[in-house]
């Protein structure tokens, strides 16, 4: 297997993983509220369309556009506050949502490769745009996949499908890997 190969392989189980998870979630026993399961089937169909375009599948980009463009809306405007929780932090918490949409959405902006063309080549509008959207990802996956390190030994009281620090580790994989194909060749 070429290493094209094995990454491709490698963000694919990331992707079906996170979208198992996403799917768990909307199907969850106690029942989340209608807005959060909104959310985890807006992350599922991400992370299957993110998978399936390592492949080169040929999804029809429009409705993709449509969906993911409603989808960084959608978080931007829906944020849900917890009691006591200003606005402004209840918003924050949906940064790497909104971002990862708008990631998706730019993605299909431009046809696969050609805004990972060198410098070089013909004036690339988008090269800002990626390494902007990039750098924003990496900077929410890593603070999500590090900031409940201590809290990973703890047990959770409340019963619930895959306990809150797999739910980190999931945004924070997910997030890493449309920080990872916004910047690779696909």
């Amino acid at each position: 297997m070429s290493s094209t190969g094995a990454e491709h392989a490698l963000l694919t189980a990331l992707f079906a993983g996170a979208a198992l998870y996403a799917v768990c979630h909307v199907f969850a026993p106690p029942g989340p509220a209608w807005r959060d399961r909104v959310d985890h089937l807006l992350h599922a169909a991400m992370a299957l369309a993110m998978a399936a375009m390592l492949w080169g599948a040929t999804l029809p980009r429009t409705p993709q556009a449509v969906v993911f463009t409603a989808a960084a809306l959608w978080f931007t405007l829906t944020p849900a506050r917890r009691p006591g929780e200003p606005l402004a932090a209840a918003a924050a918490r949906r940064l790497p949502s909104v971002l990862g949409m708008a990631a998706m959405v730019w993605m299909l902006r431009t046809p696969h490769g050609t805004h990972h063309a060198p410098a070089t080549a013909a004036p690339q509008t988008g090269s800002p745009v990626t390494t902007a959207l990039a750098l924003c990802l990496l900077t929410c996956a890593l603070r999500s996949l590090t900031r409940d390190m201590p809290a990973l030994r703890a047990t959770s009281r409340t019963p619930t499908v895959l306990p809150r620090p797999y739910g980190h580790f999931w945004d924070g994989s997910m997030t890493l890997g449309t920080a990872i194909m916004l910047i690779m060749p696909h």
